[in-house]
């Protein structure tokens, strides 16, 4: 819990989430999700009928509507294969559905119904008009051929194109599914439709992409945390972070974090993480990108070029001493004890830029001790925002330059950082995750009640 809720409140709120794990058996995730957000909004739509009446709530934690289909395709060997794609069309209510799609083997209907229902709010806060929704495959990419990348994109498309246009529902890349994979989507959508429109955002620049896309998620990170810290008289130049992952949201939000002063001592992968006392600077941070981007190899391999560095297999970062976390791996990768060693390390300020990446009791300890906490749904909205900004400039049949879109997009994380301060401050505290469920939830509750009962 991250709250503290008490009389009739409580008593909803266990109602609510009784309910919804009775219409949602064993989707953890997605009750996770949905227990974060409810109660924040419980408490403020108690003394607001037309939202109770309206039953918004209950009505924003059942998707529009839920996609499952087989992708049958064959691999470079001539063997049949099978994986299960799914697409969560969950509101759009304030624009078209948008949101990632992920690869990997081990997402689930509860991971796609979590990001959905996420990407609801986040969307809303960056004041694009963007509905939402999330989807995916249990395909793994990792190891595939480009052949075989393109079969089972090819056959993934032919069924989502179905379900999706440039005026209904516009996906994305997200984790497993990088420029390579939008590619191939993108063609083949191209090829069913006889249509040259912006249905998929993440494209190549030759063919409609917007630049700083890559890295937004990790720029829109540290631009939240950076708006926080002058909220509070701080900034980002001296401060120590540690950095989890060394995907594009990591490696940009390192990128960003060094170029305005700061200091990144860690970065990992699935294996363990490394810690270089040096500071991972513009010609280290090069490095690691080169290893992960072109070599895809292991972070493990950065301690060979730099001795002063360690690696820590099989851990998290979240032990060494900083003054920032910026979480950019997964979901659910800081645990309750990682955030109190956090705190006990002197931690000040943390921006997820990953989608839920603490649990919530880890969250309770950050609410808690009153530091500078940025939700994902705030903090990594940056992604989608540059994603709404290339729908945009697909549909005006032109592109922006990188310094117009940089500003763009760094004016819309200091309207979301705005919004939660406008909606969270309790006194002389601002809590962030708070005044983004509220500030979020206005939005799509208005055009809900506004249509009606739909």
């Amino acid at each position: 819990m991250t709250t503290a809720l008490t009389g009739k409140a409580a008593e909803h709120y266990q109602q609510f989430m009784e309910g919804l794990a009775r219409r949602n058996p064993g989707e953890h995730e997605y009750h996770q999700a949905v227990g974060e957000v409810a109660q924040t909004i419980i408490p403020f739509v108690f003394d607001k009928p037309i939202y109770q009446d309206a039953q918004i709530l209950e009505r924003l934690t059942e998707p529009d509507r839920i996609i499952i289909f087989r992708v049958a395709w064959e691999d470079d060997n001539g063997n049949v294969r099978v994986n299960r794609g799914y697409r969560i069309q969950h509101s759009n209510a304030i624009g078209p559905y948008k949101g990632g799609l992920r690869f990997h083997k081990d997402v689930t209907l509860s991971t796609f119904k979590f990001l959905a229902f996420e990407q609801t709010f986040k969307n809303s806060l960056t004041s694009l008009p963007m509905g939402s929704a999330k989807g995916g495959a249990d395909f793994n990419p990792k190891g595939k051929s480009d052949r075989e990348a393109m079969r089972f994109c090819q056959a993934f498309m032919t069924e989502l194109s179905r379900h999706i246009g440039h005026q209904t529902d516009v996906p994305a890349g997200d984790i497993g599914v990088g420029a390579r994979e939008v590619s191939y989507m993108f063609g083949q959508h191209k090829r069913l439709s006889n249509e040259f429109t912006g249905v998929l955002t993440g494209k190549g620049l030759a063919f409609g992409g917007s630049l700083i896309r890559t890295e937004a998620t990790g720029y829109g990170a540290v631009y939240m945390l950076q708006d926080m810290l002058k909220h509070a008289g701080q900034d980002v130049e001296g401060k120590t972070a540690c950095v989890s992952g060394s995907g594009n949201v990591a490696q940009y939000a390192a990128e960003k974090f060094t170029q305005l002063g700061g200091k990144v001592l860690t970065m990992s992968d699935s294996g363990g993480f490394i810690l270089d006392p040096d500071g991972i600077d513009a010609e280290r941070l090069a490095y690691v990108q080169e290893l992960k981007n072109v070599k895809r190899a292991r972070i493990s391999e950065y301690v060979k070029q730099y001795p002063n560095a360690s690696y820590h297999e099989g851990q998290r970062p979240w032990s060494v001493p900083c003054d920032v976390a910026l979480p950019c791996a997964t979901q659910n990768e800081i645990s309750e004890d990682e955030a109190q060693k956090l705190l006990d390390n002197g931690c000040m300020a943390v921006s997820e830029g990953a989608n839920m990446p603490t649990v919530p009791e880890g969250i309770n300890k950050f609410i808690g001790a009153k530091i500078l906490y940025a939700p994902s749904k705030a903090a990594n909205a940056g992604g989608v925002a540059v994603s709404g900004l290339e729908m945009t400039q697909n549909s005006m049949r032109l592109s922006w330059t990188r310094d117009e879109l940089d500003q763009r997009l760094r004016e819309i994380m200091s309207g979301i950082h705005a919004q939660c301060v406008e909606h969270g401050t309790d006194g002389d505290h601002v809590n962030y995750l708070n005044g983004a469920n509220i500030a979020g939830f206005i939005k799509v509750a208005d055009a809900m009640l506004a249509y009606g009962v739909l």
